[in-house]
């Protein structure tokens, strides 16, 4: 006897929802749990829906569909872009996927997974709701105060400190994505964070479903709406109200701009230091020399320093070394960007490094090991020697000239 959509869902937590002319099942899954994949597959099978909706965006659905995905990166274009943080992000969520799956045995998103192949397989259109990670990410830490960025970045270390995955952990995931689900704790003490990263995307998903019927009136008649379970609430109360859905997706899809002190910063601090220089050498020719030479030492010493830990070529940390005084005076350029793309002239990944990336980036130690990864934290440790530089030379520079 063939199961109906109303057997199926008997026990899974959903909500039927009109909008306008069409009927959407939103469903809450548990994103390592094969029952919430095999629950999606057999409501798709009942042939009732003609439409699916996922909880994902672009990026991560080539990831969950593209097992060559890495071995296709360009890190040149990656460097040149500042794409680096962005990468770096994804590479330690999916090696955190990675060990979720060891573990348990069920790969996480294996029901966006299964909505995927089922949707293809019945030749059903796929609506990818979600709105992009990347956007999701600098909304999230330009929306954080400085105590919770540092607060979160501790946090986000902890994804190497161990092999298994706790109880506690696992049971975060059966209610949310693994975006939500690895700042969980933090959310939960930040309104800012919870904001950005759970409230705005219940909004966004609901946009994103009202646009795609409202783009497809009287071509679908009932849609199977896959979410986490953490995000079923505010997705069903959002798509139920009316939703100006253009300039709200335009919105959310938009960082916030930068205060204007942050923007000026950089430019201010090459002014100080090119005024600091213009008025040693005005009162005293070896005094303006000995400022250039302690701006040099500083930034130079202290980003070679940064690419040396970051386990960077010979070549590498010289370039950091010679590059840093220059690119500290401007703000268009970082000595990361030298560094790295030095690095990746060097020791040029090979294919097998990026078909290793992911297992590699499982552990802290893969991070220095992986050519590709070692790229990343070449950029990354340059850079806040840099910045170090830029300020410990400033203050000396100032103390030189009183």
């Amino acid at each position: 006897m063939e199961l109906t959509t109303q057997d199926i869902l008997k026990d899974q937590p959903h909500q039927w929802i009109t909008y306008k002319n069409t009927e959407m099942c939103l469903l809450g899954t548990a994103h390592v749990s094969q029952k919430s994949a095999e629950v999606v597959r057999d409501l798709i099978a009942t042939g009732d829906f003609d439409g699916v909706a996922i909880e994902l965006d672009e990026i991560r659905y080539q990831a969950l569909t593209d097992q060559n995905r890495y071995r296709n990166m360009d890190l040149v274009s990656i460097i040149k872009n500042k794409q680096t943080g962005l990468i770096a992000t994804n590479l330690a969520m999916s090696a955190y996927q990675k060990r979720l799956a060891d573990q348990l045995g069920v790969e996480p998103g294996a029901e966006m997974k299964q909505a995927i192949t089922s949707a293809q397989e019945r030749d059903l259109p796929l609506w990818k709701i979600d709105r992009s990670v990347g956007i999701t990410m600098k909304r999230t830490w330009r929306s954080l105060k400085f105590m919770e960025k540092i607060d979160l970045l501790f946090g986000f270390g902890g994804f190497f400190d161990k092999e298994d995955v706790s109880e506690e952990e696992i049971e975060k995931l059966k209610s949310g994505d693994i975006l939500e689900s690895t700042f969980k704790d933090f959310s939960e003490n930040s309104e800012n964070l919870y904001h950005s990263l759970i409230d705005e995307r219940d909004l966004f998903m609901a946009a994103r479903l009202q646009e795609a019927v409202n783009e497809n009136q009287d071509q679908h008649k009932k849609v199977l709406v896959v979410i986490g379970a953490g995000h079923l609430k505010g997705t069903s109360e959002y798509v139920q109200e009316p939703i100006d859905t253009t300039p709200t997706i335009k919105k959310l899809n938009t960082l916030p701009p930068k205060a204007l002190w942050v923007k000026l910063l950089p430019w201010l601090i090459t002014a100080v230091i090119l005024a600091g220089f213009t008025w040693g050498f005005s009162k005293n020719t070896d005094l303006g020399w000995d400022l250039i030479k302690t701006w040099f030492i500083y930034n130079g010493v202290l980003s070679g320093l940064g690419a040396l830990i970051a386990g960077g070529h010979l070549f590498t940390i010289l370039a950091a070394v010679m590059a840093a005084p220059f690119t500290s005076l401007n703000p268009t350029i970082a000595a990361g960007m030298v560094a790295s793309l030095v690095e990746t002239m060097m020791r040029r990944p090979k294919i097998h490094d990026f078909e290793a990336l992911q297992s590699d980036a499982m552990h802290a130690k893969g991070w220095w090991k992986n050519p590709v990864t070692r790229v990343l934290l070449v950029f990354v440790f340059t850079n806040i020697g840099s910045a170090v530089a830029t300020w410990v030379s400033g203050f000396k520079i100032f103390n030189q000239l009183i």
